[in-house]
Order: structure tokens, then sequence, then C-alpha cells
């Protein structure tokens, strides 16, 4: 299962079979149980993580103690690449949402395989440019949406990624508390759980714990754009 999941993160796009094993066999594996920090933000470190299983979340705290997440990452995703080109302080911190195992490439490790297959450097370039345009768009989406969009934005984005299609919608367990969401978002948890219950009333998701069930995916669509 491993082996399929890691075959979806960037830096394994463009390898064949045997290079892509090769690879992993020289990643370091770890895991880390929920609510566990893998690394804060400030501390030095040189690798780069592919979760496995489980998802993780990146956030950032400012001075005033206020907490805003940059992401929720699940199998599949990669972070930690920036260290690799520009080792230094961390960027954020990297919680464990879930149980989680993880995958994990150091720098003396990953040199080899960018100078000897440059898919790989290819496969970290397009993560980045991806990174940057998510930057983008959630600076854009600050400045130009409401939160209410910003939500129903979220929630679509988490659905993407985590929603499982049933009979009467589809279930994003997304396994985030309202003031996790609210910090996803950029909002108060008071203005997420208004602009939540509006869309509720209006018959267009379900919440459950730590989850919901969007049951009017169209219209979520144009409330997000």
């Amino acid at each position: 299962m491993n082996a399929e999941v890691l075959r979806q993160a960037p830096l394994f796009s463009g390898l064949d079979d045997e290079a892509a094993a090769a690879l992993s066999a020289s990643m370091s594996e770890s895991r880390l149980g929920r609510g566990e920090i893998l690394f804060h933000e400030g501390a030095e470190g040189d690798r780069l993580y592919v979760v496995t299983e489980g998802k993780v979340k990146l956030g950032r705290t400012s001075s005033d103690g206020r907490e805003n997440l940059l992401a929720i990452l699940g199998p599949g995703q990669m972070f930690g690449e920036l260290s690799l080109f520009d080792p230094g302080p961390r960027s954020a911190t990297v919680t464990a949402v879930t149980e989680c195992t993880l995958k994990s490439l150091g720098h003396d490790e990953l040199g080899p395989w960018l100078t000897g297959r440059p898919e790989v450097a290819r496969g970290l370039l397009t993560q980045l440019a991806g990174r940057l345009r998510k930057t983008n768009d959630v600076v854009a989406d600050l400045v130009f949406s409401d939160v209410p969009g910003r939500v129903a934005k979220a929630l679509l984005d988490l659905s993407s990624r985590f929603g499982r299609v049933a009979d009467d919608g589809v279930h994003v367990h997304h396994d985030l508390t309202q003031e996790e969401l609210a910090q996803l978002v950029g909002a108060s948890r008071e203005t997420v759980n208004k602009a939540l219950a509006d869309f509720v009333s209006r018959g267009w998701l379900r919440l459950e714990a730590r989850s919901v069930v969007i049951m009017d995916v169209e219209r979520l669509k144009r409330r997000a754009r």
C-alpha cells in the first residue's frame, strides 16, 4: 500500500518502477500518534517528508499566539522540500491530525538522485510551483472572498482529497475540529460556525463529528467562486 501511495507524490512522478522502488528503499519511516508534533516552526531540518497514512497539519503561530493552518495533508502529499534547497529554520509546525506514517529523505540521500535523475528534480519543481500557486490563491481569497466563500472552498478542497461518494452525498472525514477549520480559512470560529449553519439550513451539507456530508456540491461550488 505504501508503495502505491508513494507513487502519487511528485517526487516519484517521473520514475519507472525500478527507480521508484530504489528511491523508496533509501527513505526512512516514522510514525506519529494523534496530536504528536513532528517538528516545530523555527527548528533546523533538512528532510523531505511524504505522508503514506493518515493526515498532518502545517501551522504557524503569530507573535500574539494566534494560530493559522497553512495546509492539511494526506496520503501521497509531500512537505519539507524547501529545506532541501534552502537549509534553515522550518517555516511551519507539523502536527499529526490522526495517527500517521511518514517516509522521509534527507539532503545527503537526495543529492545523487537530483544529479543522476533529472525527473526527480522536475518532480520537486512541480511541487514547489504548486505550492506557490496555492499560496497565491490563498492570498487572493483573503483579499477578495468572504468567509462563507472561503469555507465552501476549503470544504471542496478537503472533499477532493478525503471525500467518499455515497448515496446521500460526499462524505468528507476531515478529522478537524471547528477551531482548526477556522484556522484553515483564516477566520474566527464563530464566523465559520455561522457559515456552516447557513449551509446546513440551505440543505447543502450535513455536519457530523469531525466530518461533513456535502449534499449539494454544485451549490457549494457556486458559493466558493
